[in-house]
């Protein structure tokens, strides 16, 4: 796969990621430990966490998120409701548009708020617990009283955070999931919770995938919704034959020595048929390759995202001493994953450096090597921070 693409977005300092402490991970899974509330809730059914994060405060304000919106390397989306009849539009969107809308029934949702705002991305870390091959990002949708997406389901897990003001939830399971007709968005035709609840600021909603549901805003309100990757069996097939394209190298070339005449010229005969099916039965995978597949496409970025390099690196040595004195931190948008055989980040693959595997997986793990962990890296592994320092995927500590 091709290198992830570098440009001018400016790197955000972070703080460093430390896992929650068993207490607050109990509390904002409902009391539960994260393997209890795995075997007891994922996938199965929908969780209510009164004050999940105590005295929560939103991660941004209004302005922030408005200014977001505004971006064209930021997903957006406004929806407006008007009676019965919905409208979608895609940003970016002008501020001075969206401070004109009116003062009910829209909602705008703007989404990698974790890879621009570090208070999102350590928000979104709280949720470390789920593997971050399968943790995709944070949504941030403002509504004005009234406002919403409609009542829908989504293919994928989802915890909706409520920030400042309420939200009103109804949801649950149904049977027929028949869709509007004519609408912009997917909506269900009927639909018939099962649970209806208030949420106000730091309650917490878990719904599992094709769970029903509808949440409406009180007051001008703001909700953090934490998504997840569930790739259609389709969607990993198609990615999976893209891959296998750059693998591919097949020997020879069609030929047909024996051609005879034909009468029937726009026939594709079977000769030609019997040979092409032996050339294509070359084509070959193993669990290697999938391996290889799924570790550089479950790290690639965005479309949207780009690394800012830095514009006068240090060199090796100086890097290193730098990283011995303020230690290195991924950046927000790198995603570094790892197996038992190769390391992959940002959609690029390597083998595991020798002797490097401590350090290089608590790097993945934590997000960033401390300068007592920089001093016990081997020049291996040194070499290749150094490399991806350059390329803008980590930067050195503050």
């Amino acid at each position: 796969m091709p290198p992830a693409r570098t440009g001018t977005r400016t790197p955000r300092k972070r703080k460093p990621f430390r896992p929650l402490p068993d207490p607050c991970l109990q509390r904002l899974l409902g009391g539960d430990s994260a393997a209890a509330f795995l075997r007891q809730f994922w996938q199965k059914e929908a969780l209510l966490v009164r004050a999940a994060v105590p005295d929560f405060t939103d991660v941004l304000r209004r302005s922030d998120l408005f200014a977001l919106a505004a971006r064209d390397d930021v997903e957006s989306r406004l929806v407006h409701r008007i009676g019965r009849r919905w409208t979608l539009a895609h940003g970016p969107f002008p501020a001075r548009a969206l401070n004109a809308l009116p003062e009910r029934d829209w909602s705008l949702l703007v989404q990698g708020v974790n890879l621009h705002v570090p208070a999102g991305d350590a928000l979104l870390r709280r949720f470390s617990f789920i593997p971050y091959a399968r943790l995709d990002d944070l949504m941030v949708s403002y509504a004005a009283p009234g406002g919403g997406v409609g009542p829908h389901l989504d293919a994928y897990d989802v915890f909706l955070l409520q920030g400042t003001g309420r939200r009103r939830w109804r949801y649950g399971r149904q049977a027929d999931n028949t869709l509007r007709r004519g609408a912009p968005l997917k909506l269900l035709r009927r639909f018939m919770p099962t649970h209806d609840d208030v949420l106000q600021p730091g309650d917490m909603l878990y719904l599992p995938p094709e769970y029903a549901h509808d949440g409406v805003a009180l007051d001008p309100c703001t909700t953090y919704s934490i998504g997840f990757k569930a790739p259609g069996a389709t969607e990993l097939a198609i990615a999976f034959l893209d891959y296998l394209r750059d693998e591919i190298a097949l020997p020879g070339r069609y030929t047909d020595p024996d051609l005879a005449p034909t009468s029937e010229p726009a026939r594709v005969d079977s000769t030609m048929l019997r040979k092409a099916r032996q050339m294509l039965r070359a084509v070959r995978w193993n669990e290697k390759t999938i391996a290889r597949f799924m570790g550089t496409w479950l790290s690639e970025p965005k479309p949207t995202v780009i690394f800012n390099a830095p514009d006068a690196p240090f060199g090796a040595a100086a890097f290193r001493r730098a990283g011995e004195r303020d230690g290195v931190d991924l950046d927000a948008c790198s995603q570094l994953l790892y197996d038992d055989t190769m390391v992959f980040i940002n959609g690029r693959e390597f083998e595991w450096p020798l002797g490097s595997r401590k350090a290089i997986a608590r790097l993945g793990n934590e997000r960033r090597l401390a300068h007592d962990d920089m001093a016990k890296i081997n020049a291996v592994t040194a070499a290749l921070l150094h490399d991806w320092y350059r390329d803008g995927y980590l930067h050195l500590g503050a």
